[in-house]
This record gives structure tokens, sequence and C-alpha cells, in this order.
């Protein structure tokens, strides 16, 4: 037998490295470095108002914000010491059931009676990483290719880049400040098409802080029933309802529905616990064992100790809660009355949640200080400059000619925040 070095085939370099003396790869000029599924993903503008605002601040300018969704109060400490044990405790340094602590899951169930008369068992909930990624996992889950999402508008800015994530197609309508910022029947049906698979329902809602009553809630639950549609419901602000409105939980308004209806809730705003990153999403027990399926590949488990403190925060009484309701309803009267006070501008008055959500169009167009502003995300750049007040513009919400502010913040820095717009528009 010879060698390979008597093949004909073989020469000089036929034992060298492939790519040896090859020229360097290139890159084709229409090759993208990031996916078009990645790359069409907008930044959220609520944390993206948020940063800009604390870097200002940081930089020595006396800049109030009023971005960001964020309870001003601390975390009740009640729920801190049950991080604190659960820190010293070996069970929580390691991993545990990717769908969330059993305990935390039995918390949620007992905790959703109380709270909503909803009746679910652990197999129907899934503990997330804060309620984005409930939000994500649920459209994900339930959505194919094409499959077509109805979205109130204004929306929270995640809704549909969680849609489009998941490959869905988000059905934008439109109910302004004449409608009380709530959609009619009307308006859901003219959207619906035969790609049409779900419907999200956020109420309260942000950004507006509109409410829909429990005979609302009814009615569109028995058309998405009617229609053989999926719901989506976000009850994260459920306990920030004001003027003793009463609501109510879709899926226990019409249990016919229950079947292909996601609940999505957390404890961040509740319970001030923004930073501890623990929501959670309930829904048919096929679903969800697929969703708790797609978080063992992404994230595994929620953090031991935020569940912990979450166990501590669902099982306690809503003492602490009722305080900041308390706050935040002194506040939204306050913002709204001086909103209003300045010419151009028309605030409805929220009835829940915490966010102020007014028209800003009769602003749009007028000069100050050498600037004319034609949209509402030019007004909000103008404000933060002149003012040194931020924002969040309409257009993040799906509704050019709004602002939104949140009066999550201190009464002195709320005050203080909008009587620098008062001056500036004067």
């Amino acid at each position: 037998m010879s060698d390979s070095s008597s093949s004909p085939s073989a020469g000089p370099d036929a034992h060298e490295r492939p790519g040896k003396h090859a020229a360097a790869p290139t890159v084709p000029p229409t090759e993208h470095r990031v996916s078009a599924r990645i790359g069409g993903i907008a930044e959220s503008a609520t944390l993206a108002v948020d940063a800009k605002a604390k870097a200002l601040k940081a930089a020595g300018r006396p800049v109030i914000g009023f971005g960001a969704g964020e309870p001003d109060f601390p975390t009740p400490d009640y729920v801190v010491e049950a991080a604190v044990e659960a820190c010293r405790d070996p069970r929580n340094h390691r991993y545990t059931p990717a769908g969330g602590l059993p305990e935390l899951k039995q918390a949620i169930v007992e905790k959703t009676r109380r709270d909503s008369g909803y009746e679910v068992d652990p197999a129907q909930v899934l503990v997330t990483n804060g309620g984005k990624q409930a939000i994500y996992e649920a459209f994900a889950t339930v959505l194919d290719p094409g499959d077509e999402v109805i979205v109130p508008a204004p929306y929270w800015t995640t809704y549909p880049e969680s849609i489009r994530l998941a490959g869905g197609v988000p059905v934008e309508v439109l109910a302004d400040e004449t409608q009380e910022y709530k959609v009619t029947l009307e308006q859901l049906e003219g959207a619906r098409t035969e790609r049409t698979k779900m419907l999200l329902f956020n109420s309260p809602s942000n950004p507006t802080g509109a409410v829909y009553s429990r005979d609302e809630v009814a009615a569109i639950g028995r058309w998405a029933v009617e229609h053989g549609l999926w719901v989506m419901t976000d009850e994260i602000y459920e306990h920030l309802v004001y003027d003793d409105l009463e609501t109510a939980s879709m899926p226990v308004v019409v249990p016919e529905l229950a079947d292909r209806c996601l609940v999505v809730n957390g404890v961040a705003k509740t319970y001030a616990m923004t930073g501890w990153r623990v929501g959670w999403v309930i829904g048919p027990r096929d679903v969800i064992k697929a969703a708790t399926n797609l978080q063992s590949h992404a994230t595994s488990n929620v953090s031991n100790v935020a569940q912990r403190a979450a166990v501590a925060a669902v099982s306690g009484d809503l003492a602490a809660v009722h305080e900041m309701k308390v706050a935040f309803d002194r506040r939204r009267r306050h913002i709204v009355q001086m909103l209003n006070q300045i010419d151009g501008v028309v605030c409805p008055e929220p009835k829940g949640a915490f966010y102020a959500y007014p028209s800003v169009k009769g602003l749009l167009g007028r000069t100050v200080d050498g600037v004319t502003p034609q949209t509402s995300a030019e007004l909000a750049e103008l404000i933060l400059e002149k003012a040194e007040v931020a924002a969040v513009p309409g257009e993040a919400f799906g509704s050019p000619g709004y602002l939104r502010f949140s009066y999550a913040l201190g009464d002195a820095d709320l005050e203080e925040g909008i009587s620098r717009l008062q001056k500036l528009f004067g």
C-alpha cells in the first residue's frame, strides 16, 4: 500500500491546513449583523425615558422623571425580611423547578381566589421573571406565525413588540379620550378577521388609567367566546382602582372563556417590587405546561430569593397596598387639576393605575423658547430640555398627540414638575 504522498492528487500543499493561504473572509455588503426579527424590535420607550432622566440627574441637572411606572415607596419590610431569611437558607442556593416554587404557586392560587374570585390550581400557574416574560411567553406559546392579535390603543409599549417576537401580527384599535380610552365592541368587531386569534386586554390600563366596568368586561369576554378567540388579560394594576369603581377579572364574569384565557399578573406594582422581577401567567394546563417548557430553556427558575419574597407579599394582607393607593389617589387628583390648568392640555381623570394621559395636541405648533414642536415626541424633548421634566410621548403607546405622566413619584416632585410645565407654557 502506498502512502498518500504518492497519490496523484497529492502535491506540496496537500497536508496544509485548509485556508492557510486563503484571503480573509469578507462580509457580503447585504448581510445584517443583527437578525431581522430582533432588529425590528424597538427599545422600551418608558425605560429609555427613565434612563435618560436618571443620566441627566447624575450629571447634575435637576430633572424630575414622570417616565417610569415605578412606585416611589420601598418594598414592605416584611417582604424584605423574607428575602433576607431566604438568602441564609441553602435550599435557595440551588436550582428549583423552572415553573416556580411550589410554595409560591400555591400562594398565587390562594391570592387569586382572594382578590378576584378566580379558582385555579397550581398546575395552571407559571412563575416568570417579571410580567414582561409572562406576556412574551403567553404570546409565544399560543401564537403561530401570522396570527393576529387585537391590541386596544393606547397600549403599553411592550405588547406589540412581544406579539411580533412571537411571530404574531398586532392589530391596533384606537380609543381616544372622547370614549374614556376604552374600545367598543363595534371597534373590536371591525378589527376582527379570519386570522384573528387573540385579544389583548388591560384594565386598569397602562398608559391611560382607563378602567372597564364589570359589565363592559363581561360584554367583551362574551364577544371573544362567540368568535372562538383567546384573550390575554393583564391584571397587574388590579388593586389600583379609584372612585369606588367595580371592575372584574374576565374569566370570572365569563367562565366559559377560562379555557381560552391567559391572566398575567405580578408583584411589581401592587407591592412596590419592580426590581424583584416576579410575575406569573395563569391559564389552561396544557398551555402553561408548554410555556413552562419554553422557560426551562430560556431562563430556568426565577431567582429563589425573589420568589420567597413574593410568597410573603402575596400571602400577606393588603395594608401596605392600601397606604400606597391612598397616596396615588391624592396625586391622581392633583396632577389632573394642575395639567388642566395649562392652556392646550386636556387631561381626563384616570380611574386606575398611576398614570395621567393628557392630550397635548393644543401645544403642538406653538413656539416656546424658539422651538416649535410638531409632534408629541418633539414636545417631550422640548420639556426635557427646557423644563427638565421627563415624560413619555404618545408615539410610544400608539397614539401620537399625548404624553404619559406617571404619578408614582413623591408629592413634592409632582408639584414641582408640573409647575415647571405651567411656567414653560404659561
